[in-house]
């Protein structure tokens, strides 16, 4: 079973079995190191020239590659532990590699904030923009600060209610935002501009507190 890269500090001295993206390959003659990541953070991969098969297969791996690697999880000498990272101070001796997918040399590098990029070519290639650690954390946050906004609501007796995407036009400020009707020809359907018809009918239907 698969264990995510986070709690492989709970299980030093443990075989287990991990998978993500290859972030980084440092060759260093008889060891190749593998920074090796996941959703949930990085993990250091190591690999020795006691297996050569195996040895010869990590020099072959590229960024992006996805891979499965099983191996036993081991603390790192003081001298090789990064503290910039919570996983730091272990390490993964692998002893058996797949390679689940191979990748092109990715448009951009993903290592990076991403910030020195133009936007244009972000958009285009955004699934492998979306890699990156900092858009990560963006998502994560933005996934508990709607998930704390909504607890508190509903702890305050505020209903959830979900307006209707498309509705009958009703010209306000701005040109409104058609489509057309596939059942109904010559008929159209308009985004709201703002959800206050919708807002009143609950206010009349005794829907005090809602959003």
């Amino acid at each position: 079973m698969r264990t995510l890269i986070k709690d492989i500090v709970k299980n030093e001295g443990k075989r287990v079995e991990l998978a993500g993206f290859v972030y980084a390959r440092r060759d260093h003659g008889k060891i190749i190191f593998i920074d090796l990541r996941d959703r949930t953070g990085l993990a250091q991969l190591v690999f020795i020239t006691k297996d050569k098969a195996l040895y010869e297969k990590a020099s072959t791996l590229r960024s992006e590659w996805v891979i499965r690697v099983e191996g036993m999880v081991n603390k790192r000498p003081p001298a090789m532990v990064n503290k910039e990272i919570p996983t730091g101070e272990h390490e993964m001796l692998v002893e058996k590699l797949d390679v689940l997918a191979e990748a092109v040399t990715p448009p951009f590098d993903v290592t990076t904030d991403g910030r020195e990029i133009g936007e244009e070519v972000r958009m285009k290639y955004r699934y492998v923009d979306l890699r990156r650690a900092r858009l990560h954390r963006n998502l994560q946050l933005r996934s508990k600060t709607l998930a704390f906004v909504d607890e508190y609501l509903k702890a305050q007796d505020f209903v959830e209610v979900e307006t209707p995407i498309l509705g009958k036009s009703t010209p306000e400020g701005a040109r409104d935002y058609l489509v057309p009707s596939r059942l109904y020809p010559g008929k159209f359907y308009a985004l709201p501009q703002a959800p206050q018809q919708y807002k009143q009918l609950l206010m009349v239907a005794g829907v005090e507190r809602y959003y």
